[in-house]
């Protein structure tokens, strides 16, 4: 499979110029891809941003012309109906028709429960709604006058009159945990997690889930696309490199810290008591080869889509680095 290597729009840190401005930089350095995050709210109040992504893709769809563009990842369970995220994705594939991906997960209650007021529920309950939500979409950009009669979904007799170009919009399942991932190897199209949670995740827990679920529904392992969010942060100022990590000091707490927090204030108090333990989730480097061995485990593992996500404040001078001494290195090395 194709090694290709995308850069992650970073939606909590820019507004939706800068950030637009950002993924026409990356496709002109070579980005193969560019991803953006569905958050209503960022992790930090200070600073922070929260573009709605479908609006921001469009305007993507109009900037840019060879990149692949998706969501890592979007919850089409709560805040939005499935239907109208099938209808959204339609549509921006047929704006640019084979470059849409649709990342979707089971969602954070930091994005859903301040917007609609709900209950956060259990795992079991978000799980079915995802594994309903993609089966529908699915149906809508194939199929005329959909009647779905879910647990969690219905419609009735429902047509999607612009359906994608191509039929459908592959959809990538992200997953922290082997019930997602064995589900993406189900069902999906292609399978995303992130870096920086220990190596035996991805090798003893995620990917074999994800080879459980595949050849329990006969599909072919090799044949789903195996992506990962990789947290870099690159500079030839290798303490620069470190301090840039502290934006995103909130990746760095414990779950049981973060779990039914819904105000980026409160998250930002708890991350400021670790901020010096922020870099722990990013490959902090100020040397290509270094780099490259920081990178290799994850594509030795079979992540063939790596999504670089940088915290600098400097996004223009990270792409101007990263195309001009890693990309070109790892396409030598792992294509």
């Amino acid at each position: 499979m194709t090694l290709k290597l995308g850069y992650k729009a970073s939606a909590e840190q820019f507004g939706p110029q800068e950030l637009l401005d950002l993924a026409v930089l990356a496709e002109a350095k070579g980005f193969d891809s560019v991803w953006v995050s569905d958050h209503y709210q960022p992790f930090r109040h200070t600073d922070g941003h929260a573009p709605f992504s479908l609006s921001w893709l469009g305007a993507a769809t109009q900037r840019t012309s060879r990149v692949t563009l998706g969501t890592s990842v979007l919850t089409p369970t709560f805040r939005y109906h499935p239907s109208v995220v099938a209808q959204a994705f339609a549509t921006l594939d047929r704006l640019a028709p084979g470059r849409l991906i649709l990342g979707v997960g089971t969602g954070e209650s930091m994005n859903e429960v301040p917007v609609t007021g709900m209950e956060w529920p259990e795992f079991k309950v978000r799980f079915g709604r995802l594994r309903e939500s993609v089966e529908l979409m699915r149906k809508l950009w194939k199929e005329d006058f959909v009647t779905f009669e879910g647990e969690y979904f219905q419609t009735r007799d429902v047509t999607l009159y612009d359906k994608p170009a191509a039929g459908t919009v592959p959809i990538y399942v992200g997953a922290s945990g082997e019930v997602a991932a064995r589900f993406a190897g189900r069902v999906a199209d292609g399978f995303i997690c992130t870096s920086g949670k220990g190596m035996e995740l991805y090798s003893e827990k995620l990917l074999p889930a994800v080879r459980e679920g595949a050849q329990k529904a006969g599909r072919d392992y090799d044949g789903i696309v195996k992506t990962i969010e990789m947290k870099v942060s690159y500079d030839h100022d290798r303490a620069r490199a470190m301090e840039d990590t502290k934006l995103w000091v909130p990746l760095a707490l414990p779950a049981e810290d973060k779990a039914g927090v819904e105000d980026p204030r409160e998250l930002e108090k708890r991350a400021k008591a670790i901020e010096d333990q922020a870099h722990r989730r990013w490959l902090v480097s100020d040397d290509p080869d270094e780099h490259l061995e920081q990178l290799r485990p994850y594509l030795e593992l079979g992540f063939r889509e790596l999504i670089f996500h940088s915290p600098t404040g400097r996004q223009d001078r990270f792409l101007e680095l990263y195309s001009e001494e890693i990309l070109p290195r790892l396409r030598e090395r792992f294509s």
